[in-house]
């Protein structure tokens, strides 16, 4: 509890047995709530999440990573959450972090925060980041301020923190299934006029954590620039 808000963490989980419980140790005590969706593991994902006493919800196949997200909000605000935040339980994102994001929520300052692992190239690289998804993550986050009037330094992390009423006004539900719904989130966060703020997080790339291939990766970037294509030629479509 912060603020006399509920915060509630969301993990959108797959093959995250070896990680998890680190990701989960390493939580703030103001957080009320911990969600895991279960997006089809083949591993003991849900075994150890049940152990750690987190509510857990299985989805019976793999559906994606949006849909996933999907699943995890819409159960935070049907327990009643007053701030979500969603960090990915590979551990590639400090927990520990998670208190600032609320804070900033919390005491009015944004509607939405993020936390990007691009402060410099030097930090990124040196944290493990392949270059090509540094390049790739560079090129699309410029592109998709040039064309939203934001100035963040990252529209691609997996560590992100909502107030209530941000999800309950925008239509994520119609979103995509796949990887690329974090882009159509964030333009309709923007088309909706609510403010976004970052803060820097470190780099944590290993063998544990969780990365698209390359292919994937090509096919994401494809899907976000159409994605900025159709906000920037259809605004009304997004505050829809």
């Amino acid at each position: 509890m912060y603020n006399n808000k509920k915060i509630t963490v969301v993990l959108p989980a797959y093959n995250a047995a070896k990680t998890l419980t680190k990701t989960i140790v390493d939580l703030p005590s103001l957080v009320d709530d911990i969600i895991l969706v279960d997006d089809g593991s083949n591993d003991d994902t849900s075994a150890i999440a049940r152990r750690l006493n987190l509510f857990v919800f299985n989805h019976d196949q793999n559906k994606g990573y949006g849909a996933n997200q999907k699943t995890c909000y819409q159960l935070a605000l049907d327990r009643g959450a007053d701030i979500i935040v969603m960090i990915h339980p590979d551990y590639q994102y400090d927990p520990r972090l998670i208190k600032y994001l609320v804070a900033f929520i919390a005491d009015n300052y944004f509607d939405v925060m993020l936390g990007t692992r691009i402060r410099s190239r030097r930090e990124a690289l040196a944290g493990g980041m392949p270059l090509y998804k540094y390049l790739a993550n560079r090129f699309l986050t410029i592109i998709e301020n040039l064309v939203s009037g934001q100035n963040l330094s990252e529209w691609h992390t997996g560590m992100r923190a909502y107030k209530r009423e941000v999800l309950e006004k925008i239509k994520w539900q119609a979103n995509s299934d796949d990887f690329v719904f974090d882009s159509q989130i964030l333009f309709q966060v923007v088309a909706q006029g609510f403010r976004i703020g970052d803060i820097p997080v470190p780099v944590r790339y290993f063998k544990e954590a969780s990365s698209i291939n390359f292919v994937q990766s090509c096919k994401y970037g494809w899907q976000t620039l159409k994605v900025a294509i159709h906000y920037l030629c259809q605004r009304r479509y997004f505050q829809r």
